[in-house]
């Protein structure tokens, strides 16, 4: 629940509303995961808050070490599904890429993700839990750090599961809350552009990300097929008309994939591509995994494509790969443990549920 709707929840069982934000306060800002661990609010009044919510949480089912710092968690939910997030250190920071579905119905030809299929959205409690546990895993064995970033890319494609994502997002921003500041969240998605205009219009608008993964629409069809739906004059349209606040830029992931996408001929044509945009480039190289038939490129191919990136004007970033050892890196999450799945891959993508249809 928002703050707003836990108040309405205590007004509705006959309470005052502040108990609701008593509640929400413990819930949301202080991690609690029983009635009981509320202790300003009486046994009577938390039995009747407790008839119309209940406190629902994730179960920490396995924690991974990479050789980098990196640890991949991976939650249950109530219904017995898999989930996975990941903490990366850098420094002072931790940023936390969190997850919004159970599987992905994208269907990204790179992404270890898409071959679990889509089974369902997550609901905005479970997306908002995989940080209250996060910090409760680091509060025990890493109380100096504390996670300072959020980006929504984790399994699942964000922008399929809108309203619980919004209503995680005015959640985890809430000063009353865990207050992560909206500039330190990003949500990353494929490109569904009805949902992007939508996205414009909100009162929360944290970072984008978009994963544009190639400079034409010939190749992006055949690495991306949501781009037969949405291609990339439609894309690039509907991000001219977002609103980007001052000194904001919109962030295009591209995924290197040796011979198909990481030519100079390519960095020339996506430098051209972007030309006029707010704007930077993170190159991410493919991060390998049984499920793709792709290899990364040379460390050679991915300095000189960035460098013609750079040399042509375009803002351009390499992100180091962080937690692949662990099968935690960009692309890579598909619930495995020591390199084995948990959880069948769907051979075809079409045996999932349909995408939500997004007008």
């Amino acid at each position: 629940m928002t703050l707003d709707q836990a108040q309405d929840l205590a007004a509705a069982l006959g309470l005052p509303r502040f108990r609701g934000e008593q509640a929400w306060r413990w819930v949301h800002g202080k991690g609690a995961i029983a009635w009981d661990e509320m202790t300003n609010i009486g046994p009577e009044v938390r039995a009747r808050l407790a008839e119309g919510a209940q406190i629902g949480t994730l179960t920490l089912a396995e924690v991974q070490r990479s050789k980098d710092g990196t640890k991949k968690l991976r939650f249950t939910t109530r219904d017995g599904y898999s989930i996975e997030s990941v903490l990366i250190p850098d420094g002072e920071k931790t940023t936390q890429c969190i997850s919004s579905q159970v599987g992905c119905a994208v269907d990204c030809q790179f992404c270890a993700t898409a071959k679990l299929g889509l089974t369902r959205n997550l609901d905005a409690g479970e997306i908002a839990d995989q940080v209250y546990r996060a910090r409760a895993l680091l509060a025990a064995e890493e109380p100096d750090r504390r996670i300072t970033n959020l980006v929504y890319m984790g399994m699942g494609e964000p922008l399929h599961n809108y309203d619980n994502v919004m209503r995680s997002l005015r959640i985890l921003t809430s000063d009353l809350g865990v207050g992560i500041g909206q500039r330190r969240i990003t949500v990353s998605t494929a490109g569904l552009v009805p949902r992007l205009e939508k996205l414009g219009n909100e009162d929360v608008r944290p970072n984008l990300a978009v994963s544009l993964n190639a400079s034409n629409d010939r190749v992006r069809d055949e690495i991306m097929p949501i781009n037969k739906k949405w291609n990339i004059a439609k894309l690039l349209g509907a991000l001219r008309a977002y609103p980007l606040e001052h000194r904001r830029r919109v962030t295009f992931e591209y995924v290197l994939l040796a011979g198909v996408n990481d030519s100079l001929a390519d960095a020339a044509d996506l430098a051209k591509l972007l030309r006029g945009h707010r704007c930077k480039v993170n190159i991410i190289p493919f991060n390998p995994h049984p499920e793709a038939g792709y290899t990364r490129p040379s460390p050679e191919a991915i300095t000189a494509f960035q460098n013609e990136c750079k040399r042509l004007g375009l803002p351009t970033y390499l992100r180091t790969p962080r937690g692949d050892d662990i099968d935690a890196a960009c692309g890579q999450l598909a619930n495995r443990s020591n390199g084995e799945l948990l959880v069948p891959l769907r051979v075809k993508k079409r045996a999932s549920p349909p995408a939500p249809n997004v007008d």
